[in-house]
């Protein structure tokens, strides 16, 4: 099913030009046989250098040796968050086009929280439910409703543009341990699969098909995943060749229950309630992820002839690993050991069946992450844990209970950056929404913490002034699902509670280490360079159409970058 939604901004974004003209001089090239995309969730920018000691040669070296590698590629949006990086790079658009503004947003006609992919109409393919008591992952506990699709996404997708150029012969997949990791990237157009924590089990919902191919039971049956069960997560090398050997306990990482916050990790028994969130905790997941995706790869005969096909490859434990330990770990780095490990196997076997000189692949990160601020105070750099819990009690929201009434009605939900004022008691009171808004940004903006806090009613007036931060929340904002206020924590400081779990770190900020991620590209007729000028994730889907000689999806804004061209 193929479900396109406009927006009024997307035509004004083709309109400006520049693009066409690299589609039609990549189109005279034979197209290759597979484009595969690969998306790291939570790869900061840095990481693959800074970990880099531990790296074999046929992961990240062989793109870093055979690409071409931008080490300066920055998401242009502010709130630095899953679903929001991932369809940013699927539709090469910002979140106030492309919708996707937040894991969550406030649903004002329920009164709910909104899961960004749920979708009512589209339940799981004999799927229990939602997985449910996941601590680390609450987006997924806040959804109404354990149906998934695109149809939120309101821009085509990259991968729908190449089913749309190509026909109905072009293969089109999505595969992450996330649902929106996988959705995002296969579009309206491909099919996704994603691992239930709760079914032990990748799954899809009806959007995509009724029921599973034999294929997928077959790889159930084979035990992939019950084989971690009473197994160690432990060190890929020598403790002693680690940077952060000798600090595998620090007083900041999660001691999630079970789980524990030094090497080794067990997985613990198959039947145990969080054996498969420790899986998710760790490598397992990433290796789990990338044995589904060569059965898929297998089974559905992708790059086996002449019509291009699409794969996205979204790994998640980079995130998983950095929320509970933190990008500063011995888990982090012996971490990327292993995801390098799992790229070498996903791409020998691509080189095995489609091969490498007939693939273009992508790398790239859907948001960075920051240091614990217990970490960055031995290096001097002060940083701090905001709880949006205590506002309330502040003396300038105390102040607004006089003019407006208690200040915990007129919020009614934090959805992290956003804030949703109680509409309802607005009206009632006879109160100006506007007033309201720029009253409590401004003392939001008082709090210790708090960088920038502007109202809705400005931002889509325009009247803010134009800066990089304020460029990149007017790039997130939508009209009818953004909040009242936007909320920009200072740097070094965010939100550490995720539904109760204190997490040593969590991302969503504008700022340099939420933004910065990797962006490699290698395929034929790429040469290998290492380019320092500064380019942007929205350049990252017009640049795959151009080197396709295909359009570029409904609501792009970026531009092809010339060094990913065919030389």
């Amino acid at each position: 099913m193929i479900s396109f939604f406009s927006n009024p901004a997307a035509g004004l974004a083709l309109a400006m030009g520049g693009i066409c003209g690299f589609a039609s001089l990549a189109s005279a090239e034979q197209p290759p046989k597979l484009v595969l995309q690969i998306t790291v969730d939570q790869l900061r920018g840095d990481l693959i250098h800074r970990y880099g000691s531990h790296l074999g040669q046929g992961g990240f070296r062989y793109l870093l040796d055979n690409g071409v590698s931008f080490a300066n590629t920055h998401h242009r949006h502010a709130n630095t968050e899953t679903i929001v990086g991932h369809t940013t790079l699927a539709t090469g658009t910002d979140p106030a086009i492309h919708g996707m503004v937040a894991n969550l947003w406030f649903d004002r006609s329920t009164g709910t929280s909104f899961y960004n992919v749920q979708d009512p109409d589209f339940p799981l393919v004999g799927a229990a439910g939602i997985d449910a008591g996941t601590e680390i992952d609450p987006t997924q506990r806040a959804a109404t409703t354990d149906g998934r699709s695109p149809r939120n996404i309101l821009s085509s997708t990259l991968s729908d543009e190449i089913a749309l150029h190509f026909g109905q012969d072009s293969k089109i997949f999505g595969v992450s341990v996330k649902d929106r990791g996988a959705i995002a990237m296969a579009g309206h157009a491909g099919q996704a699969y994603w691992f239930s924590k709760s079914e032990g089990r990748f799954v899809t919902s009806t959007f995509y098909r009724d029921t599973y191919p034999d294929w997928v039971k077959d790889w159930e049956a084979q035990g992939k995943v019950a084989s971690y069960a009473d197994q160690d997560w432990s060190l890929m090398h020598d403790t002693k060749t680690y940077a952060f050997g000798d600090r595998d306990d620090q007083p900041w990482e999660t001691a999630f229950p079970g789980f524990g916050r030094v090497f080794p990790h067990n997985w613990g028994p198959a039947d145990s309630k969080y054996f498969t969130t420790f899986l998710t905790l760790s490598p397992a997941g990433d290796e789990i992820t990338v044995d589904f995706s060569k059965t898929l790869m297998a089974a559905e005969q992708i790059g086996a002839d002449e019509v291009t096909d699409y794969l996205s490859v979204s790994l998640s434990s980079t995130d998983y690993v950095g929320h509970i330990f933190g990008p500063s770990s011995l888990e982090a780095e012996d971490n990327i050991a292993r995801l390098d490990a799992s790229l070498a196997d996903l791409l020998a076997y691509v080189d095995a069946t489609v091969g490498l000189d007939n693939s273009l692949i992508i790398l790239s990160a859907d948001h960075g992450a920051p240091e614990h601020p217990d970490y960055l105070a031995g290096l001097g750099i002060e940083a701090g844990l905001f709880d949006f819990q205590r506002i309330d009690t502040a003396p300038g929201f105390l102040r607004l209970e006089l003019d407006f009434g208690a200040s915990q009605e007129l919020i009614q939900n934090f959805s992290n950056p956003y804030l949703y004022l109680n509409q309802a008691l607005i009206a009632e009171r006879g109160l100006d929404p506007a007033a309201v808004e720029k009253a409590v940004a401004e003392e939001l903006r008082k709090l210790p913490g708090i960088a920038y806090a502007v109202g809705s009613t400005d931002l889509r007036q325009g009247s803010v002034p134009k800066g990089r931060i304020t460029d990149a929340v007017l790039a997130n904002f939508h009209s009818e699902r953004s909040g009242d206020i936007y909320v920009v924590f200072d740097p070094h400081w965010f939100v550490a509670d995720f539904d109760g779990l204190t997490v040593a770190s969590a991302h969503g900020s504008p700022w340099t280490y939420d933004t910065h991620v990797p962006l490699i590209i290698s395929g034929p007729g790429i040469e290998s360079a290492r380019i320092v000028r500064p380019v942007e994730t929205v350049d990252i889907a017009p640049t795959i159409a151009a080197y396709l000689g295909i359009k570029p999806p409904s609501g792009a804004i970026g531009k092809p970058l010339p060094e990913a061209m065919r030389q």
